[in-house]
């Protein structure tokens, strides 16, 4: 692996093992999976670790739960230092601007966001939602969004939620960088959710299915050597 490729760490036990390190610096991962598979904790604990470190997160939500909420269901997780909470680890809702603003708009709204925080990491939760308000121009918009956030010295991760019979949003995965893929199955009549690395530029990064799960001590944290 190129040594040269600067990363920064996951925030997730177990998920640095599997990429060299830590996502690659700057770069878009995309994290997808059905509701309910860990998607939100997964990359808050992404932007919390970042503010550990003393580096700035922003996390922007779109048509999710309000910000006000996440910060009350990551609370219940013991190892996130609450003392983040606006200041290294910033909160924006775009939800009313979704209502009405065109593509350039909404990109024009994100950069201002960045700028104005200097974010090293970035999550926006979730990114599919925004198809159903742009419809055909929402191809096009995830390429220049995609482009944008590169252009800035950060990380960011986009999740989503696949279509049905579809295990990951393609108009966003074929544009990032990275794909995470969160699932669960029902093995003798219980549920066993499981994380995948499908793709990770400039990686050598592990492939196949590892169990996860999720506490409120530790949090999301992946079973390595699990079947």
């Amino acid at each position: 692996m190129d040594n040269a490729i600067e990363r920064l760490c996951s925030g997730v036990d177990g998920v640095d093992s599997l990429i060299d390190g830590g996502y690659p610096f700057p770069s878009v991962i995309l994290v997808a999976g059905p509701a309910g598979t860990g998607k939100t904790t997964f990359s808050q604990q992404f932007l919390f670790a970042g503010a550990d470190n003393g580096e700035v997160g922003l996390y922007i939500t779109t048509l999710s739960e309000p910000p006000q909420w996440v910060m009350h269901y990551m609370s219940c997780i013991k190892r996130l230092n609450k003392n983040h909470i606006g200041k290294n680890v910033k909160f924006c809702d775009i939800g009313q601007l979704l209502r009405k603003a065109t593509p350039e708009e909404l990109l024009d709204f994100i950069d201002n966001e960045i700028a104005k925080t200097m974010a090293q990491r970035v999550v926006i939760d979730p990114i599919t939602v925004i198809k159903d308000f742009l419809g055909v121009q929402y191809r096009p918009f995830i390429f220049d969004l995609v482009n944008h956030l590169k252009n800035w010295r950060a990380i960011t991760i986009l999740t989503g939620e696949a279509e049905p019979n579809v295990i990951y949003p393609h108009e966003v995965a074929y544009a990032a960088d990275g794909v995470v893929l969160l699932t669960y199955e029902e093995i003798d009549g219980a549920r066993k959710k499981y994380m995948e690395i499908l793709k990770m530029r400039g990686t050598e990064h592990r492939t196949g299915k590892l169990t996860f799960t999720i506490t409120k001590n530790d949090g999301f944290t992946v079973q390595i050597g699990s079947p």
